[in-house]
């Protein structure tokens, strides 16, 4: 098995894409600890490791609460020497709080910015000496395609994504030569509950029914499925070279996403004529 003797961390692995990459890693051979707030969800992930013979360890943890990261960093190194791989993919999306910026609710901003951006950030930070030190380590943030683009009532999250492949670009420069690679996700849409909660917020916006609008958001006429994001993510730890640079792989969403800005614009600019048509650059 290709992860035999690692250890990893995944957050967010009571469900969606955070599970199906904990149950990906287990089938490689690795242990995985799994964090997440629900002990029900979380009990199924770890159900489903140990179906593989690995080690599978829950960790409830409510990362809105400062505290609850140093006390999972000092719970982990109670009970192993060190992370080997380190999977920030716990999240928060903004189907929740589905506005415009004028009109954006700030303490939803600073949840967004703290979740999707700060746990990432402070988890890397306590994690990554270990692998340094041990000249071998993997760092794996689940970004979005929106981490690449913007969309209509969903600055937060748009903004917060950005930033994770910002950190994620700076810290892979720094580990560059120590055995150590940080690479990036930015997944288009995938059935997950937080999309679920964006699709009817953009439904609204749009004005597709649901079904028209799953259809359209990427080439393949479908949405995508957590297994093919775990996929991708189980191929990086035994692959990528000690020296490799930044990766960002992104799915196709873009399509979609440009007719959807384009629909909600044209609707505000018939309603408002002092608006100006939004212009996106895309690369």
């Amino acid at each position: 098995m290709k992860l035999n003797d690692k250890t990893a961390l995944i957050t967010g692995g009571g469900r969606g894409i955070g599970a199906a990459i904990a149950v990906a890693f287990a089938k490689q051979g690795a242990d995985v600890i799994v964090v997440a707030r629900s002990d029900d969800q979380l009990g199924e992930t770890v159900n489903r490791i140990e179906a593989f013979g690995r080690k599978g360890i829950a960790i409830p943890a409510d990362f809105n609460r400062r505290e609850a990261i140093a006390s999972l960093v000092e719970s982990i190194f109670e009970q192993f020497p060190r992370i080997d791989i380190l999977v920030n993919n716990a999240g928060i999306g903004s189907g929740k709080n589905a506005k415009l910026v004028i009109d954006f609710d700030d303490d939803f901003w600073d949840m967004s910015i703290a979740l999707n951006l700060t746990v990432p950030y402070l988890l890397t930070k306590a994690f990554l000496p270990g692998m340094i030190e041990a000249g071998w380590g993997r760092i794996i943030n689940i970004s979005s395609i929106l981490g690449k683009m913007g969309i209509p009532t969903g600055a937060a999250y748009s903004a917060s994504k950005h930033g994770l492949i910002g950190l994620t670009r700076t810290a892979a420069l720094e580990t560059a030569t120590t055995g150590v690679t940080v690479n990036a996700i930015c997944p288009g849409p995938i059935r997950t509950t937080m999309l679920a909660r964006r699709m009817q917020a953009t439904a609204e916006l749009s004005g597709e029914s649901l079904a028209e609008l799953e259809k359209s958001m990427n080439p393949m006429q479908r949405l995508l499925e957590p297994d093919e994001v775990a996929e991708l993510a189980v191929f990086w730890p035994p692959t990528v070279q000690k020296a490799s640079p930044v990766r960002l792989t992104t799915y196709p969403a873009a399509p979609s996403c440009i007719r959807i800005v384009g629909r909600f614009c044209r609707k505000r600019i018939l309603r408002e004529p002092n608006l100006k048509p939004l212009v996106l650059s895309i690369k």
